[in-house]
């Protein structure tokens, strides 16, 4: 039976995600421990924040988001695997279409060059994966969610597994039954991630 809807949303609700193997199975997991990066631990890196104040990037939120899981599904080497079947494009491009799935996008001009992709409910951001054409993209695409989580008050944002990548955002572990009490704080918290559906420029998010 194709992945529901309804089960992935519960499935986060409850400490879980999915992920496919190469045949395209999809396996639920919850880690233990648990990786997430400290919202008031993040710091542009000193070799990012020249890229930030040129502002070579129009980031844009929810614009092509189907694009964005597309390029995440990629292998990023020949010999790699992904993790990301179409059935979990298709599944989440519905819950996106629910207000439930958000991308973070960064251009240059009209071309869409790097970004990220989660699912938002209540006060947490479940980073689910991003991709970069462009040196820095996908890190400007970062910096800018972390900035959109701090103004829009969520309290976590869970990056699941730890890794060089997430490390160098300032990535911690920590417990399974931490991570799972700072969950309940988060979900019961009634916010949203963008004020609106449709696809929006940063600055409308930010306002």
């Amino acid at each position: 039976m194709p992945l529901q809807v309804e089960e992935l949303i519960y499935a986060y609700l409850n400490g879980f995600f999915p992920m496919a193997d190469a045949t395209g199975e999809i396996s639920w997991y919850a880690p233990d421990p648990r990786a997430i990066i400290p919202l008031e631990n993040y710091k542009p890196s000193k070799s990012l924040r020249p890229v930030l104040n040129k502002k070579l990037f129009d980031i844009r939120i929810n614009k092509d988001f189907r694009g964005v899981m597309e390029y995440c599904a990629k292998p990023r080497f020949p010999e790699d695997e992904t993790w990301i079947s179409n059935e979990i494009i298709d599944v989440y491009c519905q819950l996106h279409s629910n207000g439930f799935a958000h991308s973070v996008e960064a251009y240059e001009g009209d071309k869409l060059v790097g970004g990220l992709y989660g699912v938002s409910i209540g006060g947490v951001f479940f980073g689910e994966s991003m991709f970069h054409l462009v040196s820095n993209a996908s890190k400007v695409a970062f910096h800018y969610l972390i900035e959109i989580l701090r103004h829009r008050g969520f309290i976590l944002l869970d990056t699941q597994f730890i890794n060089d990548n997430v490390l160098r955002y300032g990535a911690i572990e920590i417990p399974k039954v931490a991570y799972e009490a700072s969950l309940k704080e988060a979900i019961a918290m009634k916010l949203t991630f963008v004020p609106s559906l449709g696809a929006l420029k940063l600055a409308e998010v930010m306002a």
